[in-house]
């Protein structure tokens, strides 16, 4: 039967040279031999996704049509370069950043502005990892496993202990005085860490916090998202016995963390799958995992403010021919084995991003939208943090903060009008 078959194939395409043709092209192109698609070289193994229908999400999430992110400010413009994760200390003081040349910085005000606060790396020198603005192109990359990558920042309000979870160095810490971090995991189960993203600190003593991939580390964070695999993992770090464990595995890019008021429940981004899950560690669900919110964009971090709502940093916005490609690897492994660079490819499927921050409650429930539709104030998002009175935005890709005030009273959301106040009289 099956030499059968074969005599039928070889004869049609004998008889139709142009489909012998077509196939020979579709061969040439999955084997791609001299690896001249974006995803030459690589292990290229796109999967189905599980990602929210687009017309339901898109249908219903509350669009911010003012576009008010992008009437916040420039902070620090060539100052600080890609500061990813922005954290304050238990005195206020900061903010602190981690930046793209592996340092973390602090603000210490106008009188001295940034000083150095920690490294995470032992061989870290100016002469080699100090690029000033490249540090955020692709210049970079190549040092980064030498100087590092310093991602999330979280300061345990008691000890003043830095935590940081760094691309490459794994989880570490550094003391209150600032200095070299000490590397506290950097494997688990005997594999190791190869993308550490983001943390929290439990009031026990121990850090949850995200390995974004098994097979790709930073630098080759794109290709999780177009593969779309899910080998990335939740972990826990146990401080008196030195320990690390795997709390949850097969997520697709896990991404941000942070732990609810109570300390009953944590929340993470999926990239992905773009949506933020909760996981929880008390009560009759212990264990269990949901879906809190399915979001219009790719997330980033995730932060809770003062009267426990989340605010997350979303890279705005999915769009249909994605959902195509997502529910189709097959496509997704003909399409970016195209001999053709990726900004090309990337802009016929209609991928455009900017920056947009939503604040969620417990429930999934949108509280707020700010974006920057036109990219004014910045293109990127990583992160955004509620405190002192504004939000501060930070971005692994821009070389500034962004802020903008913000205040609540009673359950109502206030945004100071800085633009057009001088027409009323204001100031």
């Amino acid at each position: 039967m099956e030499k059968r078959i074969l005599q039928i194939r070889s004869r049609l395409l004998l008889q139709h040279p142009c489909l012998s043709m077509l196939v020979l092209i579709l061969s040439l192109i999955v084997m791609d031999p001299l690896e001249l698609s974006p995803v030459g070289g690589i292990d290229f193994r796109p999967v189905k996704n599980d990602i929210a229908s687009f017309k339901h999400v898109m249908g219903t999430w509350p669009w911010d049509n003012r576009s008010r992110l992008g009437q916040g400010n420039l902070e620090f413009k060539d100052q600080v370069f890609g500061p990813e994760s922005l954290e304050f200390d238990a005195f206020g003081h900061g903010p602190y950043a981690g930046l793209a040349d592996g340092r973390i910085v602090r603000w210490m005000g106008l009188n001295v502005g940034w000083e150095t606060f920690a490294l995470v790396s032992p061989d870290w020198s100016e002469k080699v990892c100090a690029q000033g603005v490249d540090s955020t192109t692709t210049k970079q990359w190549k040092l980064e496993a030498k100087c590092g990558r310093p991602l999330g920042l979280r300061f345990d309000k008691r000890s003043g202990n830095l935590y940081i979870a760094d691309a490459y160095y794994g989880l570490m810490v550094v003391g209150p005085q600032g200095g070299l971090a000490t590397p506290l995991s950097t494997h688990v189960d005997g594999k190791p860490i190869l993308f550490a993203n983001d943390l929290d600190v439990h009031e026990n003593g121990s850090i949850f916090f995200t390995d974004t991939s098994k097979k790709y580390n930073r630098v080759d964070h794109f290709f999780i998202l177009l593969e779309g695999e899910a080998t990335g993992r939740l972990l826990r770090y146990d401080p008196p016995t030195k320990t690390t464990h795997v709390v949850l595995e097969g997520l697709a890019f896990p991404n941000g963390v942070q732990l609810s008021k109570d300390q009953s429940f944590l929340v993470y981004t999926e990239t992905t799958n773009c949506r933020i899950m909760k996981f929880y560690l008390e009560g009759p669900k212990t264990g269990a995992t949901e879906v809190v919110a399915d979001l219009p964009g790719f997330p980033d971090n995730i932060r809770m403010n003062e009267r426990g709502d989340f605010w997350v940093a979303i890279d705005c916005c999915r769009t249909a021919t994605q959902e195509i490609f997502m529910h189709n690897p097959w496509l997704r492994n003909i399409y970016f084995r195209l001999p053709i660079p990726m900004k090309y490819l990337a802009k016929f499927v209609g991928m455009k991003m900017y920056t947009m921050v939503a604040e969620l409650n417990e429930k999934g429930e949108v509280l707020d939208v700010l974006d920057d539709e036109r990219g004014e104030v910045m293109k990127l998002v990583s992160e955004v943090r509620e405190a002192n009175g504004k939000l501060w935005i930070g971005t692994v890709a821009h070389n500034h903060i962004a802020t903008i005030p913000y205040f609540v009273y009673n359950s109502y959301t206030f945004k100071l009008e800085i633009i057009n106040s001088f027409h009323f009289g204001f100031i």
